[in-house]
């Protein structure tokens, strides 16, 4: 009797398994058709110009977008003891950027100290630390000229230069100035017979008009300002990087604004345009010089860390950067020019619980972690599949690195 108890146990069992397997699989293979369906994201196949193909004289210039720190940020960045400490936002990102000849950064909002009351969206603030710690992780150019700049005034960008030239002499700000004098000469970083000039300006100022007595305060996008840096750029540099605040907030694409001055800079001298200010990822097109020249433009790079205050669908793709990674080489003339370019995924991540907010490369994020970030609670579609997609909608996949 118990064998025969036994055996029909074993039917049921085999029944039930067969009819599990049958009911799966074609969902099982339709998985597998989806996952094959998506371009592969393998570093092997998108980084033919990796860190073990560096030749000799090779120069690298890493560039990421806006450093905008939200009310979100600021809360889980301040310490018992009123400091401040944003280690985590640049841990996972750090080494590569310390590795760069030239690393730059889009520092959206001004540095102006707690003396000038830290604060968010929409009147931006940030405390001293954040200048700490962008030296700290690599930076060499901090830009400066954005929306944001006069978030705090003339007091604001004295403040803020004051800061970097008594703590830190060796980087580079740009954009923004407290004298006349300076704000005639270029910012040109020099290293290993390489001399780059880094021009940086925004569209605007919030409306915040330029002091008085400051009027040179933060560099506009005008014309014959332009035109005049640029010129002097061709005489002391081998090479010219512009990295104009322009576009349109939330636009995946490119607007005419963008695309008239990327040809004036372009055909001005420009060798490399990057811009920031759409906090959303934009295109990497090439434009054509007036003298024949091909020059890379990023239209934005998107924000590097935010904690957006915005609600509903949509909002998830502004957790989605990228850096821009570009390889420079010199002739037997000593003509500069650019050898390889192309651009690394980012993402960032965002859990109070734990480190706040902190930024991955693309390739070491994953779905189980995309769902714990908290952008989720205002927009369901962000996903490590939702940021993989938009990446790849924007850049085409041979700029990956």
């Amino acid at each position: 009797m118990k064998s025969t108890y036994r055996i029909t146990l074993l039917s049921i069992i085999a029944f039930i398994f067969t009819a599990i397997a049958t009911y799966l699989s074609p969902v099982i293979t339709a998985c597998e058709e989806i996952h094959q369906s998506l371009p592969s994201t393998s570093k092997t196949e998108r980084n033919p110009a990796d860190s073990n193909s560096r030749e000799p004289g090779d120069f690298t210039v890493v560039m990421v977008g806006d450093v905008l720190l939200h009310d979100g940020i600021e809360k889980c960045a301040l310490r018992e003891d009123g400091s401040y400490d944003y280690t985590e936002v640049f841990r996972h990102t750090k080494d590569e950027i310390e590795a760069a000849d030239l690393a730059i950064v889009n520092e959206e909002v001004i540095i102006g100290g707690e003396e000038l009351r830290v604060s968010g969206y929409p009147s931006f603030n940030a405390p001293y630390e954040i200048a700490d710690e962008l030296a700290e992780t690599g930076f060499d150019v901090i830009c400066h000229a954005t929306n944001h700049a006069l978030d705090r005034g003339k007091k604001g960008i004295v403040n803020c230069l004051s800061y970097w030239k008594d703590n830190y002499p060796q980087i580079m700000p740009v954009g923004i100035y407290d004298s006349a004098h300076e704000s005639e000469e270029l910012c040109i970083y020099e290293k290993d017979g390489y001399k780059i000039a880094v021009l940086n300006y925004t569209y605007g100022t919030n409306g915040i008009p330029l002091p008085k007595d400051m009027p040179y305060a933060v560099n506009l996008i005008k014309e014959d300002k332009v035109i005049s840096d640029l010129a002097k750029a061709e005489k002391e540099a081998d090479f010219t990087i512009v990295c104009p605040h322009w576009g349109t907030e939330y636009n995946l694409g490119i607007t005419d604004y963008q695309k008239k001055w990327a040809k004036i800079f372009a055909d001005g001298g420009a060798d490399v345009i990057i811009g920031t200010h759409p906090h959303v990822i934009e295109p990497l097109e090439i434009v054509t010089a007036d003298d024949g020249r091909k020059v890379p433009v990023y239209y934005s790079l998107g924000n590097f860390v935010n904690w957006t205050s915005g609600q509903g669908r949509g909002v998830a793709n502004r957790m989605v950067g990228a850096m821009a990674v570009i390889t420079l080489n010199m002739d037997e003339a000593g003509d500069v020019y650019v050898k390889d370019y192309g651009v690394k995924p980012l993402v960032c991540h965002v859990e109070s619980a734990t480190d706040g907010a902190t930024v991955y490369f693309l390739d070491d994020y994953t779905q189980a972690k995309s769902f714990l970030n908290e952008i989720r609670r205002r927009d369901d579609n962000f996903s490590y599949i939702y940021c993989e997609e938009l990446c790849y909608s924007i850049y085409d996949k041979d700029s990956w690195r």
